[in-house]
């Protein structure tokens, strides 16, 4: 388990209500935010998802292979969350489904958010 996820973003106030919906179905709700970054996360805990200005003032930059996976308990929340990522202006890098090639009950999707961070919601139960 970790601690928390750090991704950059120029505009905070866009990448919020992006992350607000996408986010949702999880669960995930903001922990707190300032005028440097946002937190998600559980209620009470971690792991936390956070989006921040870069810390050294340039602009954010997305990792080539880099990428967070999001935790879903029911593959009908992997569907509710890229159908939010595509509302909201993200970009489709997968659509929901089985991935056999990983596992036979992996089910996840992919899309990058409106800087281009590439994020995966999966779930690795039988439904």
């Amino acid at each position: 388990m970790y601690s928390h996820t750090t991704i950059g973003a120029n505009d905070l106030a866009r990448a919020r209500t992006f992350y607000d919906a996408v986010l949702a179905p999880l669960g995930l709700e903001v922990r707190f935010a300032d005028d440097s970054m946002v937190g998600w996360g559980v209620p009470g805990g971690r792991p936390q998802f956070l989006v921040v200005r870069p810390f050294d003032g340039g602009r954010p930059s997305v990792g080539n292979g880099s990428m967070i996976a999001l935790l879903a308990s029911r593959r009908s929340l992997v569907d509710a969350c890229h159908a939010a990522a595509l509302e909201q202006g993200g970009a489709d890098e997968g659509l929901p489904g089985l991935r056999p090639q990983y596992h036979r009950n992996y089910y996840g999707a992919y899309f990058r958010d409106l800087d281009g961070n590439k994020i995966c919601v999966v779930c690795h139960d039988r439904e």
